[in-house]
């Protein structure tokens, strides 16, 4: 397609004259290349997929007979616009019952999002001026990055390590730095690494916050699928959160309603309050069946403990499987994510140079599908939200892993 006037239209932001016309392929879609060109050599062996990570099981069915009951009423068909007073009651009600929250006024203090995504996307346009920073671990969700450096902020880097417990190290940021931020982004439990968050982390997060006066975005995506012990910990439960931070609670992997799009932001009244001011010049929000819905699932979230048990037993028969393989795999406490280093190379003599060589190397080879993570160290994501319906049918996926990788001898 030859170059119309409308080329030299777009924004600086997204490439201005050359958008369109980068040749540089980026890492998922070289995932999707890859898989397409392995099932086409393999069209015999099914390609285990462990890399999206989206819920591979539909929502609860109590949710969907809701939403179908709602969805047929006429007086549900106009705008939400920010939400439904119901929502927000039900949301705060499930901030008290699941993470001992207790503070948070409805009205005040909680706005619903199309997902959290967009509420991610939305939250630069409160705070940043051009010349202003966003601080953001990594690896990282990007989405917060994305939008500050369109609006002419700067994002700063903090490497999420092993040797920390993929917690970030404020104190390494520079001064400058942080009298520049108004925004520091986290995300527990951790997608990719799958690392959960401490009280006393967080509490050190809220005394670095108020110190240099940044605000806390913590999105909290996977806080209610926790296991082994570890009970869902919420940022806002800390004592002085509330001050300088919100929180962002979604309902697409807790309730396996990710197409749903349903979330909400809670805590800072004002944050909140700007949060709904840009919302309001959006969206219209989101459908109110959808709403009551998914009133239904925060007033049950035994449905997300049934989820999470179920990422917790795969999560265990995966480390099994890939320590006997040599990985120094080590099950988290949250999420359906596993962080794994990836290998050096094989016996054979294969090198890796990095976690993107190994992922493709999964997928070519092996029929395996991860997302390779290289920005702190070379490392490879698993998700256990692969497609299989019950107990046998997991342990013939675990066992199929790894009688394919058995042939091989990795090197670390």
């Amino acid at each position: 397609m030859s170059d119309s006037f409308i080329q030299g239209l777009f924004a600086e932001r997204i490439g201005g004259r050359q958008f369109g016309k980068d040749t540089v392929l980026y890492k998922f879609e070289k995932i999707k290349r890859a898989k397409a060109a392995a099932k086409l050599a393999h069209p015999d062996i099914a390609m285990i997929d462990m890399g999206v990570g989206e819920p591979d099981d539909r929502a609860d069915d109590r949710i969907v007979e809701t939403l179908a009951t709602e969805a047929a009423k006429r007086e549900n068909r106009f705008y939400s616009d920010n939400g439904i007073p119901e929502f927000k009651k039900a949301a705060a009600a499930y901030l008290a019952e699941v993470y001992g929250v207790t503070h948070v006024d409805p009205d005040r203090e909680i706005n619903h999002s199309i997902g959290s995504k967009p509420a991610l996307a939305m939250l630069p346009s409160v705070f940043i001026n051009p010349g202003d920073v966003t601080i953001m671990p990594v690896p990282n969700y990007p989405v917060l990055g994305t939008h500050t450096t369109w609006l002419g902020g700067e994002v700063f880097s903090v490497p999420l390590t092993a040797q920390r417990g993929f917690l970030p190290d404020l104190s390494s940021i520079p001064n400058d730095i942080c009298r520049r931020a108004k925004l520091l982004y986290l995300n527990y439990p951790n997608n990719p690494t799958g690392a959960s968050a401490t009280k006393e982390f967080f509490e050190e997060v809220v005394a670095f916050a108020t110190k240099h006066e940044i605000l806390v975005v913590h999105d909290a995506a996977y806080a209610g699928l926790t296991f082994d012990g570890v009970k869902p910990l919420s940022f806002l439960s800390v004592d002085g959160a509330k001050d300088v931070g919100v929180e962002l609670f979604s309902l697409s992997k807790a309730y396996n309603m990710t197409g749903w799009r349903m979330a909400f932001v809670a805590g800072n009244e004002l944050a909140v309050k700007g949060f709904a001011t840009v919302k309001d010049n959006n969206d219209s929000g989101q459908f109110i069946a959808i709403q009551k819905a998914a009133i239904y699932g925060l007033q049950h979230p035994e449905i997300t403990q049934k989820i999470a048990d179920k990422y917790s037993r795969r999560h265990s028969f995966l480390v099994e499987a890939l320590r006997s393989l040599g990985f120094a795999a080590q099950k988290p406490n949250g999420s359906f994510f596993l962080y794994t280093k990836a290998p050096k190379g094989t016996s054979d003599g294969r090198v890796f140079a990095n976690a993107e060589e190994f992922s493709q190397y999964l997928i070519t080879e092996k029929q395996i599908s991860t997302v390779p993570w290289d920005d702190a160290g070379a490392f490879v994501r698993w998700s256990v939200t692969f497609e299989a319906d019950g107990l046998d049918a997991e342990r013939a996926v675990i066992a199929e892993i790894k009688s394919r990788l058995s042939d091989v001898k990795f090197i670390f």
